[in-house]
């Protein structure tokens, strides 16, 4: 893979071009003389997609994970696992998925010029991911202005999480009739549809090959569409049955492990992981795994657990979350430092968490099927993703059998506690999820605070109150305040 130069914002350059005011000159004074005003959507796709996807490996491990009870801290300062969620917390995720919304947007408009069909749409699945994040995380935010400070949009307004996930929606709408029309144009004169070979070369993700980005495209959308199912007005149940039931042939969705989105980390520039420059101290030495992580995973006799965790003597042993402040407690297993190099940390969305949600459906019922088959799939899939086999009888063991006679709560805490295995690193993805239905269920300790209540959202950044103060006072009175509890659009929970 070619060496690519990208131009690097600041923190606040960032903010600026997303979300704030800077002054007219900015864009001038930042502008490369020996650069191309406007890069090549190839030269873009791999830098920006490793970029979003290590920065959000690298918060999974100090913020997701230790909300989700995966492990918890032994420094008695840092206070995540208690509920404590400061507001400079914020910028990092901001600025960054912010700064790689502007290449992927950028891949789309350079596409778009040339009617490069098979770059629009990628540009508009990537912008797609990165703008759930983003609106995932605070709510309302800027959107339809955000990203366009070289247009002098330098004071954005925010946009209501429902008017943002409808036009996500047609986006993946289009991505797909898109990729449809490329791929059927391709077969049609005897072709495989792939991006054509020097722009495949600078495809991490799926070396060029448009229908397995079709395929990641309408994943990417059951995710939201599940994510928005509890409002009625997002037509959520519907549309997925219609993906699903009515017309599946023309919204494909991953039917096997190696059609997941996976950035798959390698040993060697430029794709390498988060971790791989940190000292094993920085990666597992401040925090051991959690007792509602290890028993589950113990319960159950899940074979992934050698791969994720070490031996504490001879046995696999977590530690409470939550404790009081100052009773910490003595770290027990801890991650295994290979997964610092682990090519499967580099997870966007996988086919074991799409037959999760069809599993959902299904007991929801958006789609006439089985809940069971699904789950069962979904189960296999997720062990069988980290190259591990199924024990025999597995699907049939107590703590893993799907129980047919149990409520809907209990199936429900059955899929999503499986779900949240297949999340392991991915993103804030375990998050998100809770907060939309309230499972797994996780014990509360006895140091947990704001009142035993998970954070609902991240506070907005503190720079954009001083720099973009009109629109934040409007978005803030629109959502009910910048606060941890304040309820997303979406979360009815």
């Amino acid at each position: 893979m070619k060496k690519i130069k990208l131009f690097a914002l600041s923190a606040l350059a960032v903010t600026c071009l997303a979300t704030s005011s800077c002054t007219k000159d900015f864009e001038e004074l930042n502008t490369n003389p020996n650069a191309s005003e406007a890069a090549t959507p190839a030269s873009l796709l791999a830098p920006a997609l490793h970029d979003v996807v290590t920065r959000n490996n690298n918060r999974a491990l100090r913020l997701n994970n230790e909300l989700m009870q995966v492990h918890a801290t032994v420094l008695n300062n840092d206070e995540i696992h208690r509920y404590v969620v400061r507001p400079g917390e914020s910028d990092y995720m901001w600025n960054n998925w912010y700064l790689q919304r502007t290449n992927f947007v950028d891949i789309y408009n350079s596409a778009l010029l040339t009617q490069n069909k098979s770059y629009m749409a990628i540009g508009l699945i990537l912008d797609v991911w990165v703008t759930s994040l983003i609106t995932d995380m605070f709510g309302d935010v800027p959107y339809s202005e955000a990203n366009k400070g070289r247009d002098g949009v330098l004071q954005p307004k925010f946009d209501k999480q429902e008017i943002i996930y409808k036009d996500l929606f047609a986006k993946l709408e289009e991505a797909n009739a898109l990729l449809a029309a490329e791929i059927a144009a391709a077969e049609a004169a005897g072709k495989f549809p792939t991006l054509p070979e020097a722009e495949a070369s600078l495809d991490p993700l799926y070396n060029g090959n448009l229908p397995l980005w079709r395929k990641f495209g309408n994943s990417l959308y059951l995710r939201l569409l599940m994510r928005t199912s509890g409002r009625p007005e997002a037509g959520a149940a519907g549309k997925i049955r219609e993906m699903v039931e009515t017309n599946p042939g023309f919204y494909p969705i991953f039917s096997n492990n190696e059609e997941s989105a996976i950035l798959r980390y390698t040993s060697t520039l430029p794709l390498v992981s988060a971790f791989t420059n940190l000292r094993d101290y920085d990666f597992n030495g401040s925090h051991g795994l959690t007792e509602f992580f290890i028993d589950n995973l113990n319960e159950m006799e899940d074979p992934r657990l050698t791969r994720w965790a070490t031996l504490f003597g001879s046995v696999y042993s977590g530690i409470p979350s939550g404790y009081a402040a100052g009773n910490i407690p003595e770290r027990q297993s801890t991650y295994q430092v290979a997964l610092k190099n682990e090519p499967l940390l580099g997870n966007i969305i996988n086919y074991a968490e799409v037959q999760f949600i069809l599993s959902e459906a299904a007991l929801r019922g958006y789609i006439t099927a089985d809940p069971k088959t699904y789950y069962d799939q979904g189960v296999t899939a997720a062990i069988t993703m980290w190259d591990l086999g199924v024990p025999a009888g597995y699907l049939e063991k107590e703590a893993v059998a799907w129980n047919e006679a149990g409520g809907f709560e209990d199936k429900l805490e059955q899929i999503m506690l499986q779900k949240y295995f297949t999340l392991f690193f991915t993103d804030f993805q375990q998050w998100y999820e809770f907060r939309r239905t309230g499972h797994p269920v996780l014990p509360i300790g006895p140091g947990v605070q704001n009142n035993g209540l998970m954070p609902s959202r991240f506070r907005y950044p503190v720079v954009v109150q001083s720099l973009n103060g009109a629109n934040y006072n409007a978005a803030v009175a629109e959502m009910g305040g910048d606060d941890i509890n304040t309820k997303v659009w979406w979360d009815i929970d």
